[in-house]
């Protein structure tokens, strides 16, 4: 049974999708920016479902892959997703987007959203994460026993292009981690990437060269503000995965078979990973558990589920197809 010391989600509304989904609201203690929620997304299936999926986004992101949902809920599966504080759903107008002191920050709305869908009478759960919310799941999952959380019933882990590594672009890299853990604290909200036009941005959004339509304030086609604070939280935490977690559920980790780099606009950005190094990702998923899958997908983008459609059909069989071997006791 879910833990009765976790707060769950509360006062389910319709969300902007319409109904059937729902949005519940979880009101989480004040910070230094003042009032802080997170919000759980919820659509159910037609018929009592035993199993569930529960997924998470990425930096400067919020759930919108319907096309995700829709495919858990074609497996008879509830779908589940959480827009973390101070992002998407969940952002308020007083606070600084995408804001991140350690990843531990986020455990709160997770582990409320793993006693909501057990609340709802789910006993297994899949978990799939995006990117940065590949990083702060997995040091979640990992960190539960030193913590009393239960999360027994989550029996298997879906990344997409996890944050396993700082791109080698980034001159931030270069830092020394001990002066800049120092300048993080002493100045938080130093600016380390200024707001541009993001060329992976401009490649998703159908207001550039994409397909696909967002609400810019929760994902710019900036890309979001990567500010000194968050880089911080997020190399400690890489550095935590690259030492080597103790995941003992199967763990499916996706990412393209290329990497690609441009200043200017290429129609090779629609072909590759344009945030991240691909090849890095796959490296360092072999040290997140013991079981362990890595699949490369061919010209898959850094968002797999954002990929062409003849890619993304190729993501979805390939996850129906593990899931079906790996992860057949969650529906």
């Amino acid at each position: 049974m879910p833990n009765p010391s976790v707060e769950v989600f509360t006062d389910p509304r319709p969300d902007f999708f319409g109904a059937p989904y729902e949005a519940l609201t979880l009101q989480l203690p004040d910070d230094r920016e003042g009032p802080v929620v997170a919000t759980l997304v919820r659509r159910r299936t037609d018929r009592p479902a035993t199993g569930a999926a529960l997924y998470l986004h990425g930096f400067s992101d919020y759930f919108h892959q319907k096309e995700l949902a829709e495919f858990h809920l074609a497996r008879g599966e509830d779908f589940y997703a959480v827009d973390l504080r101070k992002n998407g759903r969940s952002l308020l107008p007083h606070q600084t987007p995408t804001r991140m002191g350690d990843v531990a920050d986020y455990y709160p709305e997770l582990d409320a959203a793993v006693a909501t869908i057990r609340a709802d009478g789910h006993e297994r759960i899949v978990f799939n994460a995006h990117s940065t919310g590949g990083l702060i799941g997995v040091l979640w999952l990992h960190d539960a026993p030193h913590r009393d959380a239960d999360l027994s019933a989550v029996r298997a882990v879906v990344l997409n292009s996890p944050f396993l590594d700082v791109p080698a672009n980034w001159a931030v890299r270069a830092l020394a981690p001990r002066p800049f853990a120092v300048l993080a604290r002493n100045r938080p909200e130093l600016v380390l990437q200024q707001p541009t036009r993001s060329q992976y941005q401009i490649s998703i959004h159908a207001t550039e060269r994409g397909e696909w339509t967002f609400n810019p304030d929760w994902k710019p086609v900036t890309g979001g503000v990567v500010r000194a604070e968050w880089l911080a939280a997020a190399q400690r935490a890489i550095a935590r995965a690259h030492a080597g977690l103790t995941l003992t559920m199967p763990i499916l980790v996706m990412c393209s078979n290329r990497t690609v780099r441009a200043r200017e606009w290429s129609d090779e950005l629609l072909r590759g990973d344009a945030v991240l190094n691909a090849d890095a990702l796959a490296r360092w998923s072999t040290q997140l558990g013991r079981h362990v899958t890595c699949l490369r997908i061919v010209d898959g983008m850094h968002d797999l589920l954002l990929s062409t459609p003849p890619v993304r059909a190729e993501v979805y069989a390939q996850l129906a197809r593990w899931l079906d071997a790996y992860g057949a006791g969650v529906s």
